[in-house]
């Protein structure tokens, strides 16, 4: 039987990086904030580990992201199906990633898919033309990590 998985990635900010790869991705932002109240009345939880972003209650450190067409837990709005989530650490980024998410355009799409990115606060690093190979642009989001948009 195969595994469910989460791609789980670090962040200075959480709530915004979620925000960034959720509009480059089209996914939904995950709202937990209906657990939050629930593990705040119940004393589970202090304060101090809820923060407003986006008008709701989220995790201080933590948000995550999901693919609108799949399930999810009304309770936590956790995703079950194809899912992202950002953990706050303390330690800056230092060196290139071992692992990057490849967003792809439609056909002919790569030119508007990097602009849109860009207006995400995406940045170009570097532009790669192998031909019938494929076309690809590395590009780094808003906390300098590496992804290719094809």
């Amino acid at each position: 039987m195969a595994l469910n998985w989460k791609l789980v990635i670090d962040s200075r900010n959480a709530a915004t990086l979620a925000d960034f790869w959720a509009a480059a991705l089209e996914y939904e932002v995950e709202d937990p904030s209906t657990l939050i109240d629930h593990l705040l009345a119940a004393g589970q939880i202090g304060a101090d580990a809820v923060l407003e972003h986006g008008g709701r209650k989220t995790f201080r450190g933590y948000a995550g992201i999901r693919h609108p067409d799949d399930p999810f837990d009304e309770l936590s709005g956790v995703g079950r199906g194809r899912r992202v989530l950002f953990q706050d650490v303390p330690e800056d980024k230092t060196v290139k990633n071992r692992l990057h998410i490849d967003v792809h355009s439609e056909p002919d799409g790569l030119d508007a898919l990097v602009a849109r990115l860009e207006g995400l606060g995406a940045t170009r690093v570097r532009e790669f033309d192998r031909g019938p190979a494929g076309h690809w642009w590395v590009m780094l989001d808003p906390e300098g990590n590496e992804f290719c948009a094809a």
